[in-house]
């Protein structure tokens, strides 16, 4: 989940990223895993972007990864393989704080052959580099604070003075999820106004794959009971986060769906606009 909405916030706002790691605006487009011929290693977590002179190549951790200095020699090599006449510059960043020596780790080295690349923690970041640029924004509640409410409080502030909603609700909506990995879900909620994030492609679609998510790996597990707990839980969480309440009538209605009907009404809540809405599913 955190890998998409780091992903989706780089592909949305490209110059900001370049401008922070890169020292420059310069436009970026993506780059797919598919034009480096091989099958990548980890897709999901790969960030590929191109200028006429740079590769940029980013990866979100939100815990350490053992093998992650060889994966950055070999995409290195795979990029030099297509494109040997550009820079390119790899980073590593860690979102969630770790005494781990792994999130130390900047080099891949063996005989004969040496890699350096660079490691960005979060948490060592002054939140002022992260507060210059609204693409950035969701990161800062990450950065270093001792008092992450009180940024999240401030970047509120900041997304209610956007004039663009779309780009109010996405980001508002990759702030709520990447705080959730330092505040509890009650405080983010009483800082971010749930109906900014309603229209946030991002917020729905990772909403909608947590739920699909779940379902998978309680099938891998093979436990009914789990799994129909987890989509209850998901499913509530999500209408919380959409309405702020549920009528009681409804919440126990939910307690006594089957897995299927679950899935149903998590793939029909992204069209909901409203509680009667949901009411209406019920009814129908």
């Amino acid at each position: 989940m955190y890998d998409n909405i780091c992903k989706f916030l780089v592909e949305s706002f490209p110059e900001d990223f370049a401008s922070w790691l890169l020292g420059e605006a310069i436009p970026l487009t993506t780059l797919t895993p598919s034009e480096l011929s091989l099958e990548p290693i980890r897709a999901d977590a790969l960030i590929l972007l191109s200028s006429s002179e740079v590769v940029l190549h980013l990866e979100f951790q939100t815990k350490p990864d053992e093998t992650m200095p060889f994966r950055m020699l070999d995409y290195r090599v795979r990029v030099y393989r297509r494109f040997p006449e550009k820079q390119m510059r790899q980073v590593v960043i860690y979102l969630k704080p770790s005494t781990s020596e792994l999130v130390q780790q900047n080099v891949f080295a063996i005989p004969n052959t040496r890699h350096q690349f660079e490691v960005i923690r979060l948490w060592e970041i002054p939140t002022e580099q992260l507060l210059q640029s609204s693409g950035l924004w969701p990161l800062a509640v990450l950065s270093q604070t001792d008092n992450p409410v009180d940024i999240l409080q401030d970047i509120g502030q900041k997304i209610d003075s956007l004039d663009n909603p779309r780009q109010q609700s996405n980001i508002a909506a990759s702030t709520a999820i990447l705080a959730g990995l330092l505040l509890e879900e009650e405080v983010i909620q009483t800082i971010l106004r749930s109906e900014i994030m309603r229209e946030s492609v991002i917020y729905q679609r990772i909403e909608s794959e947590g739920i699909r998510k779940g379902k998978a790996e309680g099938k891998a597990e093979g436990k009914a009971e789990g799994r129909q707990e987890e989509g209850i839980s998901l499913i509530l969480r999500l209408l919380k986060r959409r309405f702020g309440t549920i009528p009681t009538e409804i919440e126990a209605k939910i307690h006594k769906l089957s897995i299927e009907k679950l899935e149903e009404l998590g793939e029909a809540l992204l069209d909901f606009q409203s509680e009667q809405d949901l009411i209406n599913w019920f009814e129908n």
